[in-house]
């Protein structure tokens, strides 16, 4: 039978409905992996490592070579940022994907309250086996999401990892939440490689370049080798399963290295991240992305992976489609906390674009961390400062008071030195970050205690503290762990 069309716009429109039927089928085929099963994820979660800490990182001495392959095979993040750099808040805040003051859990050693959503649950519940091993450090409440709870073993607690990935049941997919304790201090010794030498150490400008610097910084190198170890193994295991193809690999990391001026600080030096992501059905291998990401939305990143809807409490956005096109933006901005970490703090952070602004809500006090006193490096410090011999880029940690509000443009100083807050040249970009703080603020019910809990050890050349309790929490007066706003995420969507 011939057909015939009574007009040529018939024909035209026939000819626009299988065109766009065919775009539509073409752009199902890119988003979705080649291989259809939902993916296997083994999340390595660091303790304590700055981002740039890594050879595929840039750094030029510490040994990875096992994370350098998985960033060579995978896609590396740029731009990616705690909501806080502090290690239990910065976990619970990873598996509820919710800010620190929306957990519960906003400051050191506090445990996740009972009833907030936890990703590995919603995985668990749509069939994934769940596991966690190693540091935990989210209180009993947070355990409940998995099928199987370790502790860990050996001196990084990475050493059962591979014996529960060839004792997995094999009918389900699988989430490892894999947590090591390197490269926390106290310092343990490296049997799996040869030791760095101080010799080989970068010491950063904010700190002192002596034989005891070198020495601390060589034996954290050894811990971060220690863990590129064990990613090696893991990676060696899902080749020998033949399963590493549709299996994601995860790396980073839960804070800053643990000297001055990083660990607890919302500088790059402990806010930013490595993050790393495998995924060879899917990740084009050799990949580097500027998008910003938050850790908030790992949890939703891998729901959305695995075909799980989100819960509605969680606040972070998922950035899957990042991982098929590394330029693709999923955030204008990034927000952070420095809650109490032994001493009290009140900081919050906004990154977006080329710009980082903070706010202190206690601009009279010292901004320390245990950190920046004790263990050699901190020590060493303290020894120059008393003795006056400090230069302008080690001073940070003595300032009293600080600056109120700080303004930094992060390509032209990517140390966070030249406060820019004052100058009226940035007042646009200072007015708008300010805005968006704000409105964070308000939306997710941050909140600044009046009853704030105190410093639990004594600060150099100050009063001992009273007894240590913690009392109110950033937050508490908002009831913000009923609070599921996101505030801004896009600067043109009010999310």
């Amino acid at each position: 039978m011939q057909v015939r069309f009574s007009s040529w716009p018939h024909l035209f429109i026939l000819l626009t409905i299988f065109l766009l039927a065919s775009l539509f089928q073409a752009d199902r085929s890119a988003a979705a992996p080649p291989n259809a099963a939902p993916p296997n994820i083994v999340m390595i979660f660091a303790d304590d490592v700055s981002w740039n800490d890594l050879g595929c990182y840039g750094h030029p001495s510490i040994r990875t070579p096992n994370l350098d392959r998985l960033a060579k095979e995978g896609l590396r993040f740029d731009n990616a940022y705690l909501t806080i750099s502090s290690c239990s808040p910065s976990r619970c805040s990873v598996i509820t994907g919710r800010y620190p003051h929306n957990t519960g859990a906003p400051e050191l050693h506090t445990p996740l309250p009972e009833g907030q959503v936890l990703f590995p649950q919603l995985l668990r519940d749509a069939g994934y086996y769940t596991v966690i091993s190693g540091k935990q450090h989210m209180g009993n409440y947070a355990l409940t999401a998995f099928d199987f709870v370790s502790k860990g073993k050996g001196p990084g607690r990475e050493a059962d990892w591979v014996p529960i990935l060839k004792d997995r049941p094999r009918d389900k997919p699988f989430f490892c939440w894999f947590a090591s304790v390197d490269a926390h201090r106290a310092w343990q010794a490296v049997k799996e490689f040869e030791p760095h030498q101080p010799s080989e150490v970068v010491v950063p400008p904010y700190l002192i370049d002596s034989e005891e610097t070198r020495r601390d910084l060589a034996q954290y190198y050894d811990e971060i080798s220690r863990i590129d170890y064990f990613t090696g193994k893991i990676l060696d295991e899902l080749d020998a399963q033949g399963i590493a193809d549709n299996t994601l690999v995860m790396f980073f990391a839960d804070n800053g290295r643990p000297f001055p001026r990083c660990k607890t600080r919302l500088y790059d030096s402990g806010i930013k991240t490595p993050l790393i992501v495998r995924w060879p059905a899917a990740i084009k291998a050799g990949g580097v992305s500027n998008s910003l990401v938050s850790s908030l939305d790992i949890g939703p990143t891998f729901l959305d992976l695995a075909g799980v809807s989100a819960d509605k409490r969680i606040q972070g956005v998922s950035f899957k489609k990042v991982l098929k096109r590394p330029e693709a933006k999923v955030r204008d901005f990034a927000f952070a906390e420095h809650n109490w970490h032994v001493f009290k703090a009140h900081e919050r952070m906004v990154r977006s674009g080329d710009w980082l602004y903070i706010r202190n809500a206690w601009p009279e006090q010292r901004n320390l961390c245990v950190e920046s006193i004790e263990f050699p490096s901190g020590e060493v410090l303290w020894d120059r400062f008393k003795a006056g011999k400090l230069n302008a880029n080690q001073q940070d940690v003595f300032l009293k008071p600080r600056p109120r509000e700080e303004l930094y443009r992060v390509s032209e100083d990517p140390c966070q030195f030249h406060n820019l807050a004052l100058q009226p040249a940035h007042a646009a970009d200072l007015s708008r970050l300010r805005q968006a703080l704000d409105q964070w603020t308000v939306e997710t019910g941050d909140t600044i205690p009046e009853n704030p809990t105190p410093d639990r050890n004594q600060r150099p050349g100050e009063p001992k503290p009273p007894e240590f309790e913690h009392r109110e929490m950033p937050g508490d007066a908002k009831q913000a762990q009923k609070i599921n706003a996101r505030g801004p995420v896009l600067s043109t969507l009010n999310d």
